[in-house]
């Protein structure tokens, strides 16, 4: 009896140490070792942190998907890999014979992975769909010190694209051919200008001129998240009563300006 209660216990044991682990968290994830055999599909010049980044998946059919405007397949890791960009004495990144930036030094990965029954941990406000994200070191190694949350925070707003930021680089995005003029122009990851005075109900409109998406997102007051804008597109909105409006990039915070109605 004695034994036999041994062997159980030591089967329970066994059993603990092979079950996968079920909880959320960035530790489902395996750092993608294979990653130079994905598909590049998009690579941004970040003039805003002087980065040149690179883009991969791992499944052609991700791909083939994202060019469609649908979501992704199971089984789908997306690796976004910043490096660098390389810079003059001045500190001015330095760009190729097409105007990109010239990548430096590698500075880590994240990574997502959608995966099915993926994510029913996290509450409603943060979920996004069945993705996990993970980042990892230059050499590889798990980041322990990596914002997870601001992950979901910042991919959240994107569940129209299945989550996938830069879907929309490959699907041609949703904003308008560009218009005759521009009230602001978006270029280097910056609003040009900053601040624009129009008089009530007049649209103020944004054309952008990156290669990388943008989308206009009204601060101020209740949040309004314009469409996302590939390179060459515009979008317009009008702004009725008077008062001061901050805006952001949805896909790029950092990036803000403001409309001044009057």
């Amino acid at each position: 009896m004695i034994r036999l209660a041994a062997v159980v216990v030591l089967a329970l044991i066994v059993g603990i140490l092979v079950v996968p682990p079920t909880g959320a968290g960035p530790d489902k994830i395996v750092f993608p070792d294979k990653w130079q055999t994905f598909t590049l599909y998009t690579t941004v010049d970040r003039y805003d942190n002087k980065q040149y980044r690179e883009l991969y998946a791992s499944l052609p059919a991700a791909v083939e998907a994202m060019k469609a405007g649908k979501p992704l397949p199971y089984g789908t890791v997306l690796v976004l890999i910043p490096f660098k960009a390389q810079v003059d004495a001045q500190g001015n990144p330095l760009k190729d014979a097409n105007g990109r930036f010239l990548k430096g030094d590698r500075l880590g990965f994240t990574v997502m992975e959608k995966r099915q029954g993926w994510g029913t941990e996290y509450p409603p406000e943060l979920r996004n769909g069945e993705w996990e994200y993970s980042a990892f070191t230059a050499d590889g190694k798990f980041n322990d010190k990596a914002n997870f949350k601001g992950c979901f925070e910042c991919h959240k707003p994107h569940e129209k694209q299945d989550f996938v930021i830069s879907l929309a680089a490959l699907a041609g995005g949703a904003g308008h051919a560009a218009a005759a003029t521009a009230d602001v122009t978006i270029a280097g990851f910056a609003f040009g200008p900053v601040k624009v005075t129009v008089p009530p109900g007049k649209a103020v409109t944004w054309v952008n001129n990156d290669d990388s998406p943008h989308q206009i997102t009204v601060k101020t007051g209740t949040e309004i998240r314009g469409p996302v804008l590939t390179k060459g597109q515009s979008h317009g909105q009008a702004f009725n009563a008077p008062g001061v409006y901050d805006y952001i990039c949805g896909l790029h915070p950092a990036m803000k300006g403001q409309v001044e109605v009057k």
